[in-house]
């Protein structure tokens, strides 16, 4: 029996953020309101060809929808926070940080490889910036190629090469087989045939072996939460990666949802907002918008608490990793906002705004793109 009323709220239409939009709906569903979810297609998702630093300002993935809430037509937006701009209009606030989910990035390979096991030379595929440094900064062997699209989309495209392989073989064993039937002596090389071993695949893999191959990747990077939220994490091999190295984008693994300053706003806090996962994004976000990084350096930052105090590290590079600011610090959990401001001073002055005023002058050129949650875990409309 319903007791509160019908929240309308803004998401985008893609496979990843309709899960994540459904995961705010449960939670307030729990608590007893009627959630009604409206797909709102942004300018990050028209542009499915240019790389995120190349779409202008911040908020490619993230404008439109609280355009709609501004205007009176909605009452919320479901975000990723790693999309978010730090700046927000006056008139929204961010009504609920739900409980976040797992922060860091991982490493899948089609053999389940780890970075060290990776061959000389090796291909990893990903967009984003920080990641192709910290990369960089680990193995500076490797090449590191742009990667977009949904999470299936570039698991589809890191594995169709070795599947597309083996069926080939499969497929040439089987006419062998044809050719000696009768024959006694002969032994096949596989126990199945080719059409038996592409029933067995998942539809992923089978969506893989149809897929044009333009780069092979012997690896990419995604966000763990994307991955996990996407329901593909059990059909891959993945290796998770530190986060005291890959330190992770401010707010990744996060959901947040804005609304209009006001009564509304205040009931959706009180429903499901998380107090620690919200200390904790508050302190990434603060200290990102005090550094200025924005979509066009390579920065992570990673805060979480720790008893009295909110342990954050962050990491700045240059976009090859072979300059780095890397620190950490405790702050007070009660000072944590102020705390996280002087933090980023103290590391603007160690070298860290340098590093990025140098990618603020190189992102027209950059390959990479910014480390956005859409361009991470990527996210074309369903449909398209």
């Amino acid at each position: 029996m319903r007791t509160r009323g019908t929240l309308r709220l803004a998401t985008r239409g893609s496979t990843l953020a309709r899960r994540q939009a459904t995961l705010v709906k449960e939670a307030l569903e729990d608590r007893r309101y009627e959630v009604e979810l409206l797909t709102v297609e942004t300018t990050g998702d028209q542009i499915q060809d240019e790389l995120i630093h190349r779409l202008g300002k911040t908020g490619a993935f993230v404008r439109e929808l609280d355009e709609r809430v501004l205007d009176g037509d909605l009452d919320g937006a479901i975000h990723s926070m790693k999309d978010m701009p730090t700046e927000q209009p006056q008139q929204l606030v961010t009504a609920a940080v739900p409980e976040r989910g797992s922060p860091g990035d991982v490493l899948v390979t089609p053999d389940g490889s780890s970075l060290e096991e990776l061959p000389d030379g090796a291909t990893v595929g990903t967009s984003s910036l920080r990641r192709r440094a910290q990369l960089l900064s680990e193995r500076p062997d490797l090449e590191v190629e742009p990667l977009r699209g949904n999470v299936d989309t570039r698991l589809e495209k890191l594995l169709a090469p070795t599947l597309q392989t083996e069926h080939a073989e499969r497929s040439e064993a089987d006419s062998e087989r044809k050719g000696q039937t009768g024959n006694e002596e002969f032994e096949p090389e596989y126990d199945r045939t080719v059409d038996e071993w592409f029933d067995e695949r998942s539809e992923l893999e089978k969506q893989a072996l149809g897929r044009e191959v333009d780069t092979e990747y012997d690896a990419i990077v995604l966000a763990e939460a994307g991955l996990e939220r996407s329901g593909l994490a059990h059909y891959v091999d993945y290796w998770q990666l530190p986060t005291n190295t890959f330190v992770p984008a401010p707010g990744q693994g996060a959901l947040a949802v804005t609304a209009a300053d006001g009564e509304t706003a205040r009931e959706i806090q009180s429903a499901i907002d998380h107090p620690r996962s919200r200390v904790e994004t508050t302190v990434e976000r603060t200290i990102l918008a005090e550094l200025g990084g924005g979509c066009i350096a390579p920065v992570g930052i990673y805060a979480i608490v720790q008893g009295e105090y909110v342990h954050a590290t962050v990491s700045v590079f240059d976009r090859d990793g072979e300059e780095s600011v890397v620190a950490n610090r405790d702050l007070p959990i009660e000072t944590h906002a102020e705390a996280a401001r002087a933090f980023a001073a103290d590391l603007a002055d160690r070298g860290a705004a340098e590093l990025i005023d140098r990618a603020r002058k190189n992102a027209a050129d950059d390959e990479t793109t910014a480390d956005d949650e859409t361009v991470s875990e990527g996210d074309k409309p369903a449909g398209k």
